[in-house]
């Protein structure tokens, strides 16, 4: 039996976590045992603890209680308490997820007692290590000693870094193994959207039930942050939603919510509070935001899931960052890269609304089943 021990720590890795977890449930439960850790990294329980009930995750058996901090102060508790459960466990690999904190943490606490990490999502770039996240995920990947890529434009990037894609086993960390498997998170978004479509009661409660309307995402440090970025947004989309006279439905992420009552200009504010056509809530869950994105005539975000999840319901994106490491949306031209900027978000707007039906998505993210890929390759690496 292979041990793996899986660390979370924010709602994109609970996501993630849960397709790997029933992967190992329905096919594998014979042949894996799978701990799960959660660095508590997101703190929020709508942030978390609703996800693992939701999503069917096994509930953790650790809890780090991280919470927030520098960036310096969560990795570095992290790491002190990833080594200690590693060391008590003895696990036989690590199992890890996308680019946060936790997952740059775990990473090098395991490398540095010699245990195998197996990176998900790896090979991921957007060649500007401005963003936290692309150092989590570099380092991360040259850690590893599997890594699971989901576009081959991934596998590319790991190959201009000097990874040899003919290694053959035994893999170590000197000797990695990297696979293009295709999107878990396609895979989740396939499973749950007949379960959203059934259970979640969002388009009623917001009342756009067969109603035209724009979904928007903010959390990005980049725009929240950023007291500019974050009145432009807003402004932005309060001007839009009264030109259009379209519903723009805007779920707030804690760290926005905050921004937005601590930062926002008092002029916009009360512009937004007023807006009748800005649908301003709490975050909400993981089935609320899939049956919002299945539903929604396009899509505003800063969130590199959110992105893939429009794109997987062929819902055209606007992309509030300067560049994504999922270039191949932009690529098909379902997706456009605006930054903050209030001009380009409105010339995108615009350009969707003119040409939705023209919209290709190609299928690119895999065929649904990467993480029943992921397992079988995990055990043919760490069968005994």
């Amino acid at each position: 039996m292979i041990r793996i021990l899986t660390i979370v720590g924010a709602r994109p890795q609970i996501i993630k976590a849960a397709a790997i977890s029933r992967a190992i449930k329905n096919y594998f439960s014979d042949k894996i045992t799978e701990i799960i850790v959660h660095t508590g990294q997101h703190y929020d329980e709508n942030m978390s603890d609703v996800f693992f009930e939701e999503l069917e995750v096994p509930k953790e058996k650790y809890n780090f209680n991280a919470g927030s901090g520098s960036h310096a102060e969560q990795t570095a508790a992290i790491m002190l308490k990833t080594e200690e459960i590693l060391l008590k466990e003895k696990p036989d690999c690590l199992l890890l997820y996308g680019d946060t904190n936790s997952t740059l943490a775990a990473a090098v606490a395991a490398a540095k007692i010699h245990l195998p990490v197996i990176h998900v999502e790896g090979g991921v770039r957007s060649y500007n290590k401005k963003f936290p996240e692309e150092v989590n995920r570099l380092i991360c990947d040259h850690l590893s000693t599997l890594i699971f890529v989901p576009t081959l434009s991934g596998i590319k990037s790991l190959q201009q870094e000097g990874f040899n894609l003919n290694n053959l086993p035994p893999y170590s960390s000197d000797n990695p193994k990297a696979y293009h498997c295709g999107d878990i998170m396609y895979d989740n978004s396939l499973y749950f959207a007949d379960k959203a479509a059934k259970q979640s009661k969002i388009l009623q409660q917001l009342d756009v039930e067969n109603k035209n309307f724009i979904l928007v995402t903010m959390h990005r440090p980049s725009n929240v942050d950023d007291i500019k970025s974050l009145n432009e947004l807003f402004k932005t989309f309060d001007e839009l939603a009264k030109q259009e006279k379209t519903i723009f439905v805007l779920p707030l992420h804690p760290r926005t919510i905050k921004a937005f009552e601590n930062n926002l200009e008092r002029r916009i504010y009360k512009n937004v509070k007023e807006n009748s056509f800005l649908k301003l809530i709490p975050a909400v869950s993981f089935l609320d935001v899939i049956n919002l994105e299945k539903n929604a005539e396009m899509v505003i975000t800063d969130s590199g899931g959110v992105q893939k999840e429009a794109y997987y319901f062929k819902r055209p994106c606007i992309i509030m960052l300067e560049e994504t490491p999922w270039v191949e949306l932009v690529e098909s031209g379902s997706a456009i890269l605006t930054g903050s900027d209030s001009e380009k978000i409105k010339s995108a707007y615009k350009y969707f609304k003119e040409n939705i039906f023209a919209l290709k998505y190609p299928e690119i993210f895999g065929d649904g089943k990467a993480s029943v890929f992921v397992c079988e390759k995990i055990i043919e690496a760490f069968s005994k």
